[in-house]
This record gives structure tokens, C-alpha cells and sequence, in this order.
């Protein structure tokens, strides 16, 4: 008699085997997290909760790990603590003191990148080192390039705290400031390719000469962010790159970073963001806002809005607070107060854009300001190309709506002029407030006046001038 062979129910099996594990992890306990919330209550306009992760009191020490001051890379031992920490259910990645040399660290959710005091991480300067290539941005323009020096993609309750440093390498990057022609014409490439809806994933910039330098720090689509208490010692390009970001603190870091495109830090497309306490020392901007450039920012939709920046100094740099020009997806609701400016900014406030950014500039305030010498205490131009004018054609016009300036109590030694409004005839620029500003001397105009409307001036005086008023 035959035996009859019975095949198994490959189906059943695998609705079976899925109850079970889920079964099984239902029955294991979750992992509870508790929170710093923190309520902006001053802020002009409706602020939410902000929400900072208290991490689990567990230490995941880098040399358990294979680190060792002695190594000339420690990348895979900090991977490796990332994620012990990550599986774990987070705690404190600790870097203890001595000078660490590493290359890109990526970071995982729940993970607190912890410096301890005299702790320096030291970051290579070869650029292979910083490959495969990560989806990130280059002014304004989403792309795979070379890996951020710090690196989060998607991920929840992520910081970098404590008293030590992060001091990269720069002999390859001070370098690659020059901007030769293979690197122009990769620029002209990736903006032809977001002007033209080509896929993110095909926009591989990190080859040849390109030479797009990497970001410090680049936070890109996280949530609940905890920057704390360190120093950073010079940046490839932008030092603190927080990019389509929901919620989080930047706070009493000290910051000094005199390359090319060193801003000190750029909220893009961020919201619900506290920067407070910080000192900036700047080849660029101290605290900007951006919001994408032209098509791409179109498509993403995602304005930079509820920012809050506080009791924080500039030693050295550009601007103050920085608006663009890269706002293409709009900014809204800002907030800087009780900050100083104590010896040379070319402008306390300057919000930029031009006639291929659309988007917006609408609710924005800056009041208790201290200041030195500058060109401008405000500044709005809506005609900043840079080298882009002639570099690249304009595939789309639209103007950007600027609704909703207020300046207010603000003390400089001197200036050059006190403000300048520089609109758009098809779209003037509406509703700017401009009160208590004192100026120790003013020294080419009080002020000028163009396509702006509705422009109000209460309490404007000056002590000197270093022309003949007419």
C-alpha cells in the first residue's frame, strides 16, 4: 500500500508562525520614555510643546567598543556603541576625554552622542572616508553626497551633549573652498536636475571633482533633537544643518568656524525649534532660517515655522539672523530676542530671496538687541542671485510675499544705514515695523525705500551722522 505524503500548508504555517511572534512580543515589556517638555511662552505667536527625551541611565562607553586614542580610525568602534545603544533601548554613546579620530558618525534613534569634558573628536579629511554617498542637501537642493561628519536620517530622540569638542581635520576642505570649474559646473548639474523633477536618488554628487564639501552636522528628517553644551572648532561647510527637523533644543554651544560657507546654524525646513544660550564666532551667518531652494522646496511643501532664538552672542560673521536665501518652501514665526552683536556683523537682520524662490517671509520678530558697528541694521532685498544669476537660467518665476516685520529696541554703535527695503514692484513687501532703534552714528543714509508698503517708524534716532542731511 502506498504511503501518501502530506504537504504542509505553507499558508496556515505562516499565519500561525506570525500570531505567535506576535504573541510573543506582546508579552515583552516596552520600553518607556520620559521627557523634558519645554513651553516657549514668550514667543509672538501659538509656540508647541517642545519634547527633549531624558535618556536612559545607561552608558555605552566607546572603548568597550575597540576605541583607543592610539587608532588612526575609530569609525567602527562609535558604530558600534551607536549600536549597542540603539538595540538596547538608548542611553549615552560616552566619548571620553582625550583626542579621538574618527571619520562620519551615524547616528541611530534614542542615541546621546556624549563628550566628556577635554573629550576631542577629531574628524579625517579624506573624502573617501565619507562614502557611500547619504541623502542630504547642498544649498538648498536635495542630493546623495558625501557624508555629513555627523550624520541622523529618520530618526526619533537624537542628541550630542556635554563639554567636548568636535574639531575636524580641514587640510582637504580648506582646499575645496575654491570652487574650481568642475565644481561650478556640478552645481549648474544638480540645480538643472532639481529644476527638472529628476529623482533625489539620481542626483550622485559625491564623484569626481565635484568637491561638495560635507556639513558638520546634519540632522535630516528627525524628531525631538538636543544639541548641548559643546564646542565646535571649524566646519567643511555649514556647522549645524537642521533639515525637515520636528522639535528640538540648540543650546549653549560655542561655536567658532571661520571656512567657506560656515554659518553657524541652519534651521531648514524645521519647526518647533529653541536655540538659546549660544555663542557664535562665524565665517558666514550666526542663525539662519531656510526653507529650500525654487522646484524642490515646491515639491516638498514644508515651510521653516515657530522658531525661537535667545540670549545667544555673536563674536564675529555676517548676519545676525539670516533669512534665506533659500526659503522656497516659506518661513513663518521666528522669534530672536535679547541677543548681542558686540563687535562687527555686516547686518543684524537680512531676509533674501529673488524672483525664482516664491514661498514666503511672514511673522517675524527681533526685539532687545545690542550691537556694535554693521552696514545695516535690517535689510530685506529681494534681488540676491550671488553667482547664480548668470550660472544657471531661470526655468520659473515667482516672487516671494514678505508680510509681517517687526524690529524693535535695538542699540548699535554705528551703521552704515539704518534700514533698506529692497521689494519686488509685482509683490511689494507689506506690514514692516520698525521701533526704538538707537544709533551711535549713521554713516551713508538714514534709510531707503523701495516697492515696500505700509512701513512704520516710531522712535527711530541717532546721535551722529558721517554725511550732510539734506
Amino acid at each position: 500500500m502506498a504511503t501518501k505524503t502530506i504537504q504542509p500548508d505553507i499558508k496556515l504555517l505562516t499565519v500561525i508562525f506570525t500570531g505567535l511572534l506576535f504573541l510573543y512580543s506582546c508579552t515583552q515589556p516596552v520600553q518607556e520614555y520620559k521627557y523634558e517638555t519645554i513651553i516657549v511662552n514668550e514667543a509672538p505667536f501659538p509656540m508647541d510643546t517642545i519634547k527633549v527625551l531624558i535618556y536612559p541611565e545607561k552608558d555605552f562607553i566607546i572603548t568597550n567598543y575597540g576605541a583607543s586614542t592610539e587608532a588612526d580610525n575609530n569609525t567602527e568602534a562609535i558604530a558600534k556603541a551607536i549600536e549597542a545603544c540603539n538595540k538596547a533601548g538608548g542611553g549615552r554613546v560616552v566619548v571620553p576625554a582625550g583626542e579621538w579620530i574618527t571619520g562620519p558618525i551615524h547616528f541611530k534613534s534614542n542615541v546621546n552622542l556624549y563628550l566628556e569634558e577635554n573629550a576631542v573628536l577629531r574628524f579625517t579629511d579624506n573624502p573617501s572616508d565619507y562614502l557611500p554617498a547619504v541623502m542630504t542637501s547642498w544649498e538648498g537642493l536635495e542630493c546623495y553626497n558625501y557624508s555629513p561628519l555627523l550624520y541622523a536620517f529618520g530618526c526619533e530622540n537624537v542628541a550630542i551633549t556635554g563639554k567636548g569638542m568636535l574639531s575636524p581635520k580641514m587640510d582637504t576642505w580648506k582646499i575645496w573652498f575654491k570652487r574650481p570649474e568642475p565644481h561650478m559646473n556640478a552645481l549648474k548639474e544638480l540645480y538643472t536636475m532639481a529644476s527638472t523633477d529628476v529623482p533625489v536618488e539620481e542626483r550622485q554628487m559625491a564623484t569626481g571633482e565635484n568637491n561638495l564639501r560635507p556639513h558638520l552636522i546634519h540632522f535630516n528628517r528627525c524628531k525631538n533633537v538636543l544639541l548641548d553644551g559643546f564646542k565646535i572648532r571649524e566646519s567643511p561647510f555649514w556647522t549645524v544643518h537642521l533639515y525637515m527637523c520636528d522639535g528640538g533644543v540648540v543650546r549653549n554651544l560655542d561655536v567658532k568656524a571661520h571656512g567657506h560657507n560656515n554659518d553657524g546654524v541652519d534651521l531648514e525646513m524645521s519647526r518647533n525649534f529653541l536655540v538659546e544660550d549660544c555663542v557664535f564666532d562665524q565665517g558666514d551667518d550666526a542663525v539662519v532660517l531656510k526653507a529650500g531652494r525654487n522646484r524642490d522646496a515646491w515639491r516638498l511643501n514644508t515651510p521653516c515655522e515657530n522658531i525661537v532664538i535667545r540670549n545667544c552672542d555673536i563674536l564675529q560673521g555676517h548676519v545676525l539672523l539670516g533669512i534665506g536665501s533659500e526659503m522656497s518652501g516659506g518661513v513663518r514665526n521666528v522669534y530672536m530676542h535679547d541677543c548681542n552683536a558686540p563687535d562687527t556683523v555686516f547686518r543684524l537682520f537680512f531676509a533674501k530671496t529673488n524672483h525664482r524662490r516664491g514661498g514666503f517671509i511672514e511673522n517675524i520678530y527681533m526685539e532687545n538687541i545690542k550691537a556694535g558697528r554693521m552696514q545695516r541694521v535690517l535689510e530685506i532685498d529681494t534681488d540676491v542671485l550671488y553667482q547664480w544669476r548668470d550660472l544657471v537660467p531661470t526655468y520659473e518665476e515667482k516672487i516671494t510675499r514678505i508680510d509681517g516685520i517687526h524690529i524693535n529696541h535695538v542699540t548699535c554703535e554705528a551703521t552704515d544705514a539704518i534700514y533698506e527695503l529692497k521689494g519686488d514692484v509685482r509683490l511689494p513687501i507689506k506690514n514692516v515695523e520698525i521701533k526704538n532703534i538707537h544709533v551711535g552714528e549713521v554713516r551713508k543714509f538714514i534709510h531707503a525705500v523701495n516697492n515696500a508698503e505700509n512701513v512704520t517708524e516710531e522712535n527711530v534716532t541717532f546721535d551722529k551722522t558721517s554725511f550732510t542731511l539734506k
